[in-house]
């Protein structure tokens, strides 16, 4: 090959940016499933199958938008890789976080809006199903190597359980760390119970991120809970996400294990400075003795030794999907090692079919550098992706840099073409219902 061929050959790997979306989701279709459960729970599993409904799907749009199943819980392109991959690369994007999406074994509802297990009997239902579904999407990642970092399902019920688990996540190869349990109005998730010190400890050594992602943690609209209860769930969402933050700083487990990754994924990022700062004044705050903030806070906050935001600054990180113009204007109050962008791929709200445009939305006239580290850079950090590797995709499928630096002006109308947030109606910086 000769000079000018090479040098053509390095202006397109840096013409094109690696995207990596640090949100996406995927399942087995239900049957898909079984061939993963221990044998023991075949007869069971399929009495469970025959009658499962899952009645937030009712919420959803159930017409078949883009040729996409609208809410995702029902796309085929939750389990068809070749058919996923297809989509995501005509959408420039060549990596891709998972996170669940289908329904595992034995729960009563999706995995992001399905309560605790109350009784033990339930749980070792539950936890079968989630180990089945953990062992599914290493086969599905594996369908494309390199390329897909699988987020893990665990309970924290049983702490040696979850320990066992998290062994076998290090030794399968699956990159993408754990999802933990959401909160529910019946069931909320306190992280700074001392006994998940072992989980911590081992997610640290193994480098196993620790993901918090937005859910909608209301009642399903049956006839007891009425039409309110999702309209609720999705108010309720942005302070149910970023709970656990405040319960991982307090706790003192950033200071313990200070290789932790903690990832907040799917609730916007625009909250992060003012939220940071209140928790640094309640910080601040405990160290005047006599006070009340002191009797509350201060037994906490002595084993501290870095403000909060500081904290934040050293082991979290924003998988900010489908981020806004306005978020994006933040990014130096944020951090811009600290975004990740994501599509949310396929979900209703998610990105596809107007990725490209998605994009313009929230970088047009912002650095290269820049953008480079919020598409893939950061994530690639933090889910070990081969950056190289990547690049090597990109080259052919990746959006350019003067197509991302082109504001975006034609928006694709809302809610007949689209709903993804970025590209429908005006933003409030820091909320994720009205973004750009």
């Amino acid at each position: 090959m000769g000079s000018s061929e090479e040098a053509t050959l390095v202006n397109q790997a840096q013409d094109r940016y690696v995207v990596i979306s640090a949100d996406g989701h995927a399942g087995a279709d239900i049957q898909h499933y079984k061939p993963y459960l221990e044998s023991k729970w075949h007869a069971e599993f399929d009495e469970w199958a025959k009658a499962f409904n899952d009645p937030w799907l009712e919420v959803e749009d159930s017409d078949r938008k883009f040729g996409v199943a609208s809410g995702g819980a029902d796309s085929t392109f939750s389990w068809d890789s070749s058919a996923r991959n297809e989509v995501l690369e005509a959408e420039g994007i060549v990596g891709e976080v998972i996170f669940p999406n289908t329904a595992p074994p034995f729960f009563p509802s999706g995995i992001l809006t399905a309560a605790a297990p109350k009784t033990r009997e339930d749980y070792e239902r539950r936890w079968a199903g989630l180990k089945a579904h953990n062992r599914w999407l290493v086969d599905f990642c594996g369908q494309l190597p390199g390329r897909r970092a699988g987020v893990a399902q665990v309970f924290l019920n049983d702490v040696d359980d979850t320990a066992e688990e998290l062994h076998w996540i290090k030794e399968s190869g699956l990159t993408g760390g754990i999802i933990l349990p959401g909160d529910s109005p019946d069931h909320l998730v306190p992280l700074y119970l001392p006994r998940y010190n072992r989980i911590w400890e081992l997610c640290a050594e193994y480098d196993i991120p620790v993901h918090r992602h937005a859910n909608v943690p209301g009642h399903s609209p049956t006839p007891e809970y009425g039409v309110a209860a999702p309209a609720i769930g999705l108010i309720e969402a942005p302070f149910f996400a970023k709970r656990g933050l405040a319960h991982m700083i307090f706790n003192g487990v950033f200071e313990r294990y200070p290789n932790l990754k903690y990832v907040t994924t799917e609730d916007g990022a625009g909250w992060a400075p003012s939220y940071l700062a209140e928790l640094d004044a309640l910080y601040e705050a405990s160290h005047v003795t006599g006070s009340i903030v002191h009797h509350f806070v201060g037994a906490a906050a002595e084993g501290m030794t870095k403000k909060p935001s500081e904290y934040f600054a050293s082991n979290c990180y924003l998988g900010a999907t489908f981020l806004t113009g306005p978020e994006c204007a933040m990014r130096d109050q944020i951090g811009v090692d600290k975004i990740m962008w994501g599509s949310d791929l396929p979900h209703l709200e998610g990105t596809y079919p107007y990725s490209l445009e998605a994009m313009r939305a929230a970088f047009a006239g912002v650095p290269e550098s820049e953008v480079r580290r919020m598409l893939a850079g950061t994530a690639a950090e933090v889910y070990n992706f081969d950056l190289d590797l990547l690049q090597s995709v990109a080259n052919k499928v990746g959006p350019t840099v003067t197509q991302i630096n082109e504001p975006l002006v034609d928006r694709p109308k809302f809610p007949s073409e689209t709903v993804t947030p970025p590209l429908s109606i005006e933003s409030i910086p820091g909320s994720q219902f009205a973004p750009a």
